[in-house]
């Protein structure tokens, strides 16, 4: 198991009462569900794009800390890809 941060936009058309289960659905599940564990989820709230994505100007931040087996983390990944949710996340290991 290897410690990983992740930060997730959510489209802004996720209403801010709605995040939370889109955290739970996009996040919590499938790191659980791949037998990792999450540490910390912190919710940054609806911030200001520096830019447009996909004609978006703003977008739902949430900063997460999870432990998942490095081979897990692609399943994980692709969810996030596919997802109509999802305006960009970023993935980071954390050195041990």
């Amino acid at each position: 198991m290897r410690r990983y941060e992740m930060v997730v936009i959510i489209t802004p058309d996720v209403a801010d009462d709605d995040v939370d289960d889109a955290i739970e659905r996009l996040i919590r599940r499938p790191v659980e569900g791949e037998g990792g564990t999450l540490d910390e989820v912190d919710n940054w709230g609806r911030k200001k794009l520096a830019y447009p994505i996909q004609k978006h100007l703003e977008g739902n931040y949430v900063l997460t800390r999870l432990q998942v087996d490095p081979q897990k983390t692609t399943e994980l990944e692709r969810g996030l890809q596919i997802s109509e949710e999802v305006l960009r996340y970023l993935l980071i290991r954390l050195e041990e």
